[in-house]
């Protein structure tokens, strides 16, 4: 864990910047997680020898997104936290990059979610359907002008369009800055209310479908263009309201030069 990561230490919560990439927690033999890097890092610091570090996890973010984290050191200041995730306490809201057609510019999205456990995807099914989870999110276009490209059969024919094909755009998909506000916390919820709204994130090779995919390898994009980049709570100790916020590194935010919505 390099030490520009941790945004705040206390004796009761640790605060960081996950990289895209990363898992917040796995199983897998080998593989880096953020808790066993913090794990890590709080055993190495000076006094901590022979102890074993209190490491909880309240709340997750995807492993191809970046963002903010944070993670109790202790079982009191977990289960506070772990209540504020689940409710309204714990405000959690991300930046994207997202492509479509037609994209209001602002909204307000409520679905019902259902994971497979099998192949990790979750997806927008009936209310009715057994094991089916509310989600619910907010959206707003900050930036909807950012690129335009006619894409057809698949592929991107071209980025100069002529007065017809903007006029005609059947074809035309346009990359937009979004801000999303989380008001649930369900399995891949972004990633799959937004693709079902229409709005697909830049470079989601889970959710986002030819369009996102090509348009991502058209800018160079490795990442999921999806980044938590602001996290307020309450500490759980002081009371005190917190909030956190960076500005996303990933590689499709850098080449579109944006300037973060405020």
């Amino acid at each position: 864990m390099n030490q520009h990561r941790i945004l705040h230490e206390d004796s009761d919560i640790i605060v960081c910047h996950k990289p895209a990439g990363i898992a917040t927690q796995t199983a897998r033999v080998g593989q880096a997680d953020m808790v066993s890097e913090i794990t890590n890092y709080l055993a190495s610091k000076k006094g901590a020898a022979g102890q074993s570090p209190h490491v909880s996890v309240v709340h997750r973010l995807d492993q191809p997104v970046e963002g903010i984290l944070v993670f109790a050191k202790n079982k009191v200041a977990a289960s506070d936290l772990s209540r504020q995730a689940a409710g309204e306490d714990m405000k959690k809201e991300y930046l994207a990059l997202v492509c479509g057609k037609d994209m209001p510019r602002t909204g307000e999205l409520t679905d019902y979610l259902l994971k497979d456990g099998k192949t990790n995807i979750s997806c927008v099914v009936p209310k009715e359907v057994k094991g089916a989870k509310e989600a619910r999110l907010s959206y707003e276009i900050l930036q909807n002008d950012l690129r335009e490209v006619l894409f057809q059969d698949g592929k991107i024919c071209r980025e100069v369009l002529t007065p017809e094909e903007e006029t005609d755009n059947s074809g035309l998909f346009r990359i937009a800055l979004a801000k999303i506000c989380l008001h649930t916390g369900r399995h891949h919820q972004i990633r799959v209310q937004m693709a079902n709204a229409g709005m697909l994130i830049l470079g989601d090779r889970k959710y986002g479908g030819q369009a996102a995919i090509a348009l991502a390898e058209k800018l160079g994009v490795c990442e999921t263009a999806l980044c938590a980049y602001r996290l307020a709570f309450i500490h759980p100790k002081t009371g005190k309201r917190m909030q956190f916020e960076i500005r996303p590194e990933g590689a499709a935010f850098r080449n579109l030069n944006m300037e973060m919505g405020k």
